[in-house]
């Protein structure tokens, strides 16, 4: 069932399901299933509670949750996950992992754009978005609306989760020599344990930069798809300096200055870069699917969406600043179907860009 080292593309996705390694209740639908990873769905309730938490070694969360809840919310007939709180929600899938696999989770980009932060918690859980192999056990998200509150369903699907078999990272050598090969940027190349993404504040037409969260906005329904109106919920943040000053809790949606791509046999995850370089964080939503900006499927190099979160104090943000880096990773073997092809990708040749949620923008 394993083909080998790596990553595990769709196919393998696929097979595993047929094992039962996932199982769902309903059923794991087709469209769950990406290049490089699998849709999680959120089940039919929501536990408020009173803080983040994470399981811990040989605890449950249910049990955990007993401690913590607050109170308990049917999402059947949608409720809305409100600004600021913090909920717990079972997942509609579980996982009965093979030693030697592992598995990562990280948010949607969609959900990320929406400052939306969802991570994955499991019983015995020690760190978030992180499954240990052999882990058998049911899946949570956590989900805590930082900037709009939201209006969610069951069945919607907020994060992914990915598996990967052995070793997977390319070293910065390695790295190197698929540059060279295949221009995995449109310039020049900054190798230091990944491919550094900077950001760009010298668009090359007007003035546009970015875009900031409006802190007091209405909710998002995660079901209305180009429906909302930017000027509702963000303020253009505009510059011909070069260069921002961030706000401290303010949430902004940039760019990069590269163009990336990622081959049909690797597959990328964003990481942040050292916390020494400036007070804010960087990208809720890191994976970056085989095919991510390739020219055989309508990509031509794609700019990655920055989710940036100013910290403690104001920070001046300079036009090429590193602000984040690339992991690539290898696959076990290249996809059936890479991202942009025929799979309704949103974000396939992407610029700057508010999530699928909004009206597009005439700059």
């Amino acid at each position: 069932m394993i083909p080998g080292t790596g990553v595990l593309p769709s196919q393998t996705l696929r097979a595993m399901i047929s094992a039962g390694v996932i199982a769902a209740e309903p059923a794991v639908l087709p469209e769950q299933i990406q290049p490089a990873s699998l849709d999680l769905r959120l089940g039919t309730v929501a536990y408020r509670v009173r803080a983040s938490f994470l399981a811990g070694e040989g605890a449950r969360v249910e049990d955990r949750l007993a401690e913590f809840e607050m109170h308990r919310i049917d999402l059947s007939p949608g409720a809305v996950l409100e600004k600021g709180a913090v909920y717990v929600v079972p997942l509609m899938e579980r996982l009965a992992l093979p030693e030697g696999v592992q598995a990562v989770a990280n948010a949607k980009s969609s959900t990320g754009r929406l400052d939306l932060l969802t991570r994955l918690i499991t019983d015995s859980g020690v760190e978030f978005d992180r499954i240990a192999p052999g882990y058998t056990g049911p899946l949570y998200a956590e989900i805590c609306p930082q900037s709009f509150s939201v209006l969610v369903r069951p069945g919607m699907r907020l994060n992914q989760i990915r598996f990967r078999a052995g070793k997977s990272v390319l070293d910065d050598e390695t790295l190197e020599a698929r540059h060279r090969a295949h221009r995995l940027v449109d310039g020049p190349a900054v190798i230091d344990h990944g491919l550094a993404f900077s950001v760009d504040l010298q668009p090359r037409e007007g003035d546009l930069v970015g875009y900031r969260a409006k802190p007091h906005a209405g909710v998002i329904d995660l079901d209305r798809i180009g429906f909302y109106a930017p000027e509702d919920y963000w303020e253009p943040i505009r510059t011909t300096a070069g260069r921002i000053i961030l706000d401290p809790g303010a949430f902004y949606i940039l760019v990069s200055r590269e163009a990336v791509h990622i081959p049909p046999d690797c597959a990328a995850e964003m990481a942040p870069y050292l916390a020494m370089v400036g007070e804010f964080r960087v990208h809720y939503a890191g994976f970056f699917d085989p095919g991510f900006g390739h020219g055989a499927v309508g990509g031509t190099g794609s700019r990655g969406v920055l989710e940036v979160r100013c910290h403690e104090a104001p920070f001046v943000l300079e036009h090429g600043q590193v602000v984040g880096r690339l992991v690539y990773e290898h696959m076990a073997e290249v996809p059936e179907a890479l991202y942009g092809a025929g799979l309704g990708s949103n974000y396939q040749g992407q610029g700057l860009k508010l999530s699928k949620h909004f009206k597009t923008v005439e700059v």
